[in-house]
């Protein structure tokens, strides 16, 4: 673990010059390094900071720190707190001979700086197990910056395995890393659905009006990392219980293709996985939307650099059709999106 920790004095060894930032890792991670620039442009690298991921499992938080990152989702220390820490990682080390984590061993080395954890929520340790696709699909509104443990998890698209899938959600990333995973929230009134996009990965289908506030919260399709305590919370995030009221499970979409468009969009295609098996909500007017197979999703072809508020779409859909699309779209200065 010292070895590990000893990796920030050997990036001072091979002398680069213009380092803004130190950035540390799991090699089993997946590191979206556009966004991660964009958000680093956003603090100034002349001052101390040290940024991160925690885990999801709350346990994890409690047994080494809920003021530590997680070298799985990465951390991140600017080149003046880096340098601060090169001077004295030996003697760091002797003053803490029995801890054995090399990032809680970071984190109090870096406490003894005088300098505290800063979050970062789309720097993901992925510390859950099983299916992880409700996690993924309502992701906080944040630049995907990190998967980690993905290798752990069940593949996260269906019918593919577990490196195909991560290269599946690469193909999305390689054309607009700014929108991956970024939740989209919109409604067909003639219908009763809601729609919620997680771009590049999933779409799903509701057949009622249900509040943005909800259909954030995560689905629990996952478990616990480790140990599941007797009694909840398990982890560092609000979930909702997976349902089979036909008015609250959704129809569930992932990602079947991307490609830009004539028009300077960029078309994602998601196609059903499974039949969800529920009669229609009788509530919001029995509206099934049992018969759609596919949806497409336009957004446009460039990046998203404000990320202070969602983005707001359409849904053109006729009834009776096995298809629907939705447009993304900046949303207007008094939209309200209910």
């Amino acid at each position: 673990m010292a070895r590990m920790v000893h990796g920030i004095v050997e990036v001072f060894r091979e002398d680069h010059e213009g380092v803004r930032w130190v950035v540390m890792g799991d090699d089993d991670s997946i590191f979206f390094v556009d966004n991660m620039v964009d958000v680093l442009s956003s603090y100034d690298h002349t001052k101390y900071y040290y940024l991160g991921g925690q885990s999801e499992y709350l346990l994890s938080n409690y047994w080494y720190s809920f003021n530590q990152a997680f070298g799985g989702a990465g951390f991140i220390l600017s080149y003046p707190l880096a340098k601060a820490m090169s001077k004295y990682v030996e003697s760091c080390l002797r003053r803490y001979p029995f801890l054995r984590s090399a990032d809680q061993i970071t984190m109090v080395c870096i406490s003894d700086v005088g300098v505290i954890f800063t979050p970062l929520k789309g720097s993901h340790q992925i510390d859950l197990r099983g299916d992880i696709s409700g996690f993924l699909s309502s992701h906080p509104k944040a630049p995907l910056m990190s998967l980690h443990h993905l290798d752990a998890a069940d593949p996260i698209f269906p019918s593919i395995d577990r490196l195909q899938s991560a290269r599946h959600l690469m193909k999305a990333a390689n054309l607009d890393q700014s929108r991956m995973l970024q939740q989209v929230i919109c409604y067909n009134r003639p219908s009763n659905w809601s729609f919620s996009i997680s771009w590049g990965y999933s779409v799903y289908i509701y057949e009622n009006i249900l509040p943005r506030s909800h259909l954030q919260l995560p689905i629990e399709t996952f478990q616990p990392w480790g140990v599941t305590p007797k009694d909840p919370p398990y982890y560092l995030l609000n979930t909702r219980w997976p349902t089979n009221d036909s008015c609250e499970a959704p129809h569930v979409f992932f990602m079947e293709k991307v490609e830009k468009t004539k028009k300077n969009e960029v078309l994602t295609m998601y196609s059903r996985s499974l039949p969800r098996g529920l009669l229609a909500c009788l509530y919001s007017g029995n509206h099934s939307a049992d018969y759609i197979s596919k949806i497409e999703v336009y957004s446009p072809r460039r990046k998203r650099k404000e990320m202070d508020r969602c983005e707001c779409c359409d849904v053109m859909y006729k009834k009776g059709a096995n298809k629907a699309e939705v447009k993304l779209r900046e949303c207007r200065v008094d939209e309200i999106i209910a």
